[in-house]
């Protein structure tokens, strides 16, 4: 299929799914501070600074805001259009991706994410978001969730299909370590008798909600909720579709389901590091993980993941003459793939 075509199902898809882990991120949030009504204001920021920060968009938020209040945070991660990566601009990216492939995709898969467009644009989604953040994000969920149903319902599996699951696993990985590595920057833990120590179990607890994994991690673990125990699953699970194993078997299958090329084996640098990277996760374990450390782990991987998508960007998107002067060893920043796709979409 064309280059532009791959690239703009992967990144519509991407982007929808960035928004929905970013509603998901937000709202459990909010719901983890009622645990902590007797916290002054100056803590309670304390709680709002780490979702920029595990984002890694501190530089631009420092840059536009004076404090990282909850109504600060809030408004960049939602509906501030100045934020590439807010709810608002995901949605926009995503419709304009889908309008110009409106012939590969479904009416009813238009309809759903051209509404949700809609309804962020609207006065009743501002309304929403300044008076019932609950429900607000609950519709963007809903209707994340909806489009990926369509999605499955109505695309045949071949390239196109492989090309948006590449986008919806690989950002999915991406968003599920940096909510891991919200414990890294969230202030002490306090228990009942008001004392303070390391993240405690309210914050796994929230972690695990922001993902959508605390039943299925309630059902395997039985409710102990340890630092371990979290990462062993949203990082090494086999069957949880969130954790970072699941996500990287299904960004190498798909990778050989479209260069043809039997898993194991690899015909592309794409397909290199993806499947040494599957390999070291499924060989890995969560001790590993705290001997070196979980943010230094975590960053390595974001680190990795960034490589897979730029040699997705390099193998499927660049022209051919790019391809060919390019080092052997250099890799584009996912920023600047970006950045050139959101170029070419301001001169179509």
């Amino acid at each position: 299929m064309l280059s532009r075509v791959a690239n703009t199902l992967y990144w519509m898809v991407r982007h929808v799914e960035r928004a929905d882990n970013l509603a998901r991120l937000i709202d459990v949030n909010q719901q983890l501070l009622l645990d902590y009504e007797s916290l002054d204001s100056e803590r309670l920021r304390a709680f709002w600074r780490p979702i920029i920060l595990s984002t890694g968009d501190e530089e631009l938020f420092d840059k536009l805001y004076e404090e990282a209040g909850s109504a600060e945070v809030i408004r960049f991660l939602t509906d501030d259009q100045k934020n590439p990566s807010s709810i608002v601009s995901c949605i926009s990216f995503a419709r304009e991706n889908a309008r110009t492939v409106r012939d590969q995709l479904a009416d009813e898969l238009w309809e759903e994410l051209n509404g949700l467009y809609l309804f962020l644009k609207s006065p009743e989604g501002t309304t929403m978001v300044q008076h019932d953040t609950a429900k607000f994000y609950a519709s963007i969920r809903r209707s994340a969730v909806t489009f990926f149903g369509i999605a499955a319902s109505t695309m045949a599996r071949d390239e196109a299909w492989e090309f948006m699951d590449l986008g919806r696993y690989l950002e999915r990985a991406d968003k599920t370590t940096r909510f891991l590595d919200i414990a890294n920057f969230l202030p002490a833990g306090i228990d009942a008798a008001g004392e303070t120590g390391s993240p405690g179990v309210l914050h796994w607890t929230a972690i695990l909600r922001s993902c959508g994994a605390i039943e299925a991690f309630r059902a395997e673990y039985q409710g102990e909720i340890t630092p371990e125990n979290v990462v062993k699953f949203l990082i090494f699970s086999n069957d949880f579709p969130r954790s970072v194993r699941f996500c990287l078997n299904r960004i190498d299958q798909s990778l050989h389901r479209i260069s043809h090329t039997p898993r194991g084996t690899f015909s592309c640098e794409v397909e290199r590091e993806s499947g040494r990277l599957f390999s070291d996760i499924s060989f890995g374990s969560a001790g590993e993980v705290f001997d070196v450390g979980l943010h230094e782990y975590i960053d390595r991987l974001q680190a990795r993941f960034n490589i897979i998508g730029a040699e997705i960007f390099e193998t499927y998107v660049v022209m051919p003459e790019r391809v060919k002067s390019r080092p052997s060893e250099s890799f584009t920043p996912i920023a600047d793939a970006l950045a050139w796709q959101v170029e070419q979409q301001q001169q179509q």
